[in-house]
């Protein structure tokens, strides 16, 4: 089965810094993983490069079965156009209605005119599709009302309904649920999980949570300074590799919460 990202030792240098130092992995259809590590570890660069917004220094980044790096920025593109991101600060547009928010997610496939008319006049077909999509996670009243006006939660609601309004080939999201309180954190990324799996999409996910980790996503891949600190199935990611992972010597395990 052809893997739908194969990295192999990926370098990313942005400002001057490298940020990402010879990482190499594979992502199998349908997989669920989340990446871990502190801040600054490299996670969102890393999505980024997947999901094309970020060309390699050096090394190799096969999406969808073609190398990002052998692709001119029209092809680049339309890679991009296939996955579904959910940026961490959500990448809305507060003053648009929701419709108009999700509706925007397929714009990166058509032309200029394309786009200008479904935003401003949106066919029934259109209409309808986007009510489907927010139906599906428990938003579907508030298709016509301003984005400015939801809560933190629906809005990221509004944001994982864009990126699959995109018909995606996978789904990237990072920190989904950093606008939202623990309570409500586990709800979303248990609704990413299950649009994932009833979609057989590949989900890939940055987080800070790692307990939430551990209990949504099969597969850990854990970051540190740029460089792959452990790839390993989520039930042997024990507290002391975590401990190794986020805290410094003499720093007691017990500080690793829900609130990571």
């Amino acid at each position: 089965m052809e893997s739908v990202f194969e990295v192999k030792d990926l370098k990313l240098a942005l400002g001057g810094k490298e940020v990402l130092k010879g990482l190499s992995f594979t992502v199998a259809p349908g997989e669920r993983i989340a990446f871990l590590g502190p801040s600054g570890a490299g996670k969102t660069s890393l999505l980024r490069v997947l999901a094309g917004n970020h060309q390699p220094t050096s090394g190799h980044v096969h999406t969808l079965g073609t190398c990002l790096s052998e692709l001119k920025p029209q092809g680049i593109r339309r890679i991009r156009a296939y996955m579904g991101f959910v940026h961490q600060d959500l990448a809305l547009v507060p003053n648009l209605r929701v419709l108009q928010n999700v509706l925007a997610g397929r714009l990166g496939r058509q032309k200029a005119m394309g786009a200008l008319r479904s935003l401003l006049w949106p066919s029934k077909e259109e209409t309808c599709l986007v009510f489907e999509l927010l139906e599906e996670l428990g938003i579907g009243d508030k298709i016509y009302e301003r984005t400015l006006s939801l809560s933190g939660g629906e809005q990221q609601r509004v944001a994982l309904a864009r990126a699959l309004y995109q018909d995606p080939r996978a789904l990237l999201a990072d920190e989904p649920v950093s606008a939202v309180d623990p309570a409500r954190s586990r709800d979303l990324i248990a609704l990413l999980t299950n649009v994932a799996k009833g979609r057989r999409l590949p989900l890939l996910v940055s987080l800070h949570n790692p307990n939430l980790a551990r209990e949504y996503f099969p597969r850990l891949i854990g970051l540190r300074e740029g460089r792959i600190a452990f790839d390993l199935p989520s039930e042997e990611v024990s507290d002391s590799i975590l401990d190794q992972l986020y805290l410094l010597p003499g720093r007691p395990s017990s500080t690793i919460s829900e609130d990571s």
